[in-house]
């Protein structure tokens, strides 16, 4: 499988608000970020602009606007960040990951159920 690019916290937030309403120009993705962020707007283009520089956005002129679209799919993405993550932390090991959130507490009874629920049907569905 072809490696996505690395995206910074920053970048990821740019590209949030693209997988999430795209096609979307550089306007729309600017005034979405000032409300949630402290970033100035020429932040927000530099950010766009590594974004496209690394591949993981396309642009399109239309008249005087750019518009963009993600090159990366969001569960590609999220796909590949997970599996770093629980490489470097936990040696690839997901279930020493869940025994440490779940010996910490920081699993809610309603995750613990829901996480029971999600193996009870993967056995299921692997004894049909």
């Amino acid at each position: 499988m072809k490696s996505l690019p690395k995206i910074s916290e920053a970048e990821y937030e740019v590209m949030k608000i693209v997988w999430k309403y795209a096609p979307i120009n550089t306007n729309e993705i600017t005034d979405r970020l000032v409300k949630t962020t402290t970033w100035s707007p020429k932040t927000i283009h530099t950010l766009i602009k590594r974004l496209v520089t690394k591949g993981a956005l396309a642009y399109e002129k239309q008249s005087r606007v750019f518009v963009y679209t993600p090159l990366v799919k969001e569960d590609a993405y999220i796909g590949q960040e997970s599996a770093a993550f629980l490489k470097r932390f936990y040696g690839g090991n997901l279930s020493a990951m869940l025994s440490s959130f779940i010996e910490q507490d920081r699993l809610s009874e309603t995750e613990l159920n829901t996480l029971r629920s999600i193996l009870s049907k993967k056995s299921e569905s692997e004894n049909l």
